[in-house]
């Protein structure tokens, strides 16, 4: 999976899981024979259908609960389910798929959430120059794989961290005294493969930006007619990067403005769970 590490996803799993679980799933263990073995379908319900994402995560929350999961089918990652399409069917255990139905599909609802969310903004999009970005505007500790579902729903990732990039910012520029003084800062201490990139409220401080080097311009909160003309002053060498109150409605307009990314920090701290349902056949 990517931006997340095997051993990384295994804790993330590890401890939903004890959130759940407990000392012990107390209903499954006073119902469900020992040894019972089931068949486990997750099905799509949702009218206008999704974009599936977290099949692996599925596998591997059974597999923790001792599920011994056999997967009879899968759906890939990024893939477009229609309203009733079985994403996943899957043998094993019976106490162990139900002890993690819960885990399993709070994550894949959540993930197929996001995914579905940025492919609407892609769609949206489609045609112009702009990419749909997502934001560090994550669930705390579920970061690597909410932005593993901006990807699969075919959009692109920002930094994924403060380490990761320069991103300076209206109280970056506050703190350091200005723009220009900010990227000086950025330009003494970013090694040189770190692109520098600085958010402009006005097109005053664009035009200042540009003067002192910088390589990507973040547009905060400006209106379609601004976003044109700092498209115009900056020319085609410099990112350009629309953020701010982006919504389904207002992507496309954007777009057209000539910018080169659109960040929308509703991907991620906004997408609704998609609903997938788990129902069990005992073998």
């Amino acid at each position: 999976m990517e931006l997340l590490q095997q051993s990384d996803l295994v804790d993330l799993l590890r401890r939903a899981l004890a959130e759940d679980i407990g000392q012990g799933d107390i209903t499954t263990a006073a119902t469900v024979p020992h040894g019972a073995r089931g068949r486990a379908r997750i099905t799509v319900k949702e009218a206008d259908g999704i974009v599936f994402c977290g099949g692996l995560i599925i596998e591997q929350v059974f597999a923790l609960t001792f599920a011994e999961p056999i997967i009879n089918s899968l759906a890939a990652e990024g893939a477009r389910l229609h309203n009733g399409v079985v994403a996943a069917d899957i043998e094993g255990d019976l106490a162990g798929l139900l002890s993690g139905e819960r885990v399993a599909l709070n994550f894949a609802q959540l993930m197929s959430g996001i995914a579905t969310t940025t492919a609407h903004y892609v769609a949206a999009v489609k045609g112009t120059r702009a990419r749909i970005i997502d934001t560090r505007k994550t669930h705390p500790g579920l970061r690597a794989i909410e932005k593993y579902a901006v990807r699969c729903g075919g959009g692109t990732n920002h930094r994924f961290g403060l380490d990761s990039g320069v991103l300076i910012k209206e109280n970056h520029i506050a703190a350091a005294g200005g723009v220009r003084a900010a990227l000086e800062g950025a330009r003494r201490l970013a090694p040189h493969t770190l692109r520098i990139q600085i958010e402009c409220e006005t097109l005053a401080q664009v035009e200042e930006a540009v003067a002192n080097g910088a390589g990507a311009i973040l547009l905060d909160n400006m209106s379609l007619e601004e976003m044109r003309r700092a498209r115009a002053m900056v020319g085609p060498a410099i990112i350009l990067e629309a953020s701010g109150g982006v919504t389904l409605e207002t992507v496309r307009a954007i777009a057209e403005t000539g910018v080169d990314l659109i960040s929308v920090g509703a991907l991620t701290h906004s997408a609704r769970a998609v609903d997938l349902s788990m129902r069990i056949e005992v073998r």
